[in-house]
């Protein structure tokens, strides 16, 4: 039986202070091989998964958003006067309610469309996937728009993931370009630390760091473009607290969870605030150097159901398995 094991950590200031060094603010996406890392961490999570089928399909999936990411591109950018605006509001530059979305996102679309089909035999997938390259312009970029907004009236959560797929190409290569073209202009800080400093989206869960200067720092990883940027750890990731912070890993084990002042076994567990109450999973790099946040976060539903059963509401937003109406009805 699986249990929820709860941990408390009395002390934000202690870990706060082992922070130390040159910790950068921002980890841009390798664009080289973000989405190939995650499709090798899904098909080695899905080796005697429950969600093994579901795991070795968003595997095909990655596998398409990397031959996408690798074509070639042109995006259109931000202007330098947009980006000095946008730092001077305290506002991420490449947000999705400041940037006009370029129809490269549906070329992107169809290339994963494209990668997918040929795998799939008959079922609900390959409709989807079906359905999808049929489907007319408009009623595509209605549903970009719905799920970038977190808006669930009228969104097709078949469809979601693979249109959030192609989504965080197009976003994946947008900022990667932007940076190349502004290194010193395009990204810095910005006023809501909860949300993405390249493009506003809330993250899908947030990472242990390991190797460097920033090992054993935490990061929150973006939903959308997936850049991280640094979160002290101990620290509500949705509302800032530092007050009421608990900690929760699924455990094989008979009886109800307890707490405990045990380090955490697992590589994945949550991080609860008791004065919003949200949770944001957090992987750790410490545990095992392979995690990926999505990835992770798609393998362990079943920690979310046991954290969910104490009334503790889920933040963190996977486009590639939505969970019911996105917190707040606001953007990823």
């Amino acid at each position: 039986m699986t249990e929820a094991v709860t941990v408390k950590i009395m002390s934000p200031e202690e870990i706060a202070a082992r922070q130390v060094g040159d910790v950068p603010p921002i980890r841009f996406a390798d664009t080289a091989r973000v989405f190939a890392d995650r499709e090798t961490r899904l098909r080695q999570l899905a080796a005697g998964h429950p969600m093994r089928d579901y795991l070795i399909f968003m595997a095909d999936v990655a596998a398409a958003q990397q031959g996408a990411l690798s074509a070639p591109r042109v995006t259109a950018l931000p202007s330098e006067q947009a980006l000095g605006e946008a730092a001077r509001a305290g506002v991420a530059p490449l947000a999705p309610t400041l940037v006009r979305r370029g129809t490269e996102w549906r070329d992107d679309l169809n290339d994963i469309l494209a990668a997918l089909l040929p795998r799939l035999s008959a079922g609900p997938a390959r409709d989807t996937v079906l359905a999808l390259q049929a489907a007319d312009v408009p009623e595509l970029e209605r549903q970009a728009d719905r799920l970038l907004a977190g808006v669930m009236l009228g969104l097709d959560l078949g469809q979601a993931p693979l249109i959030g797929a192609a989504l965080q190409v197009y976003w994946a290569r947008l900022v990667a370009h932007t940076q190349a073209q502004y290194p010193e202009l395009a990204f810095g800080r910005v006023d809501d630390a909860t949300r993405c400093p390249c493009c506003a989206s809330g993250p899908t869960a947030s990472v242990i760091r390991l190797g460097g200067t920033d090992t054993g720092s935490r990061y929150l990883h973006c939903s959308l473009c997936q850049s991280q940027w640094h979160m002290v750890r101990v620290k509500c990731a949705r509302c800032e607290s530092t007050r009421d912070i608990t900690y929760q890993e699924a455990e094989a084990a008979a009886g109800v969870a307890q707490p405990t002042t045990a380090p955490p076994r697992g590589a994945v567990r949550t991080e609860s605030c008791g004065d919003c109450g949200h949770y944001l999973k957090i992987v750790s790099m410490e545990k095992d150097a392979h995690v990926d946040p999505v990835a992770d976060d798609l393998a362990s539903v079943t920690l979310d159901l046991l954290v969910s059963e104490s009334g503790t509401q889920r933040h963190g937003v996977n486009f590639m398995l939505l969970f019911g109406a996105p917190d707040d009805g606001g953007s990823p």
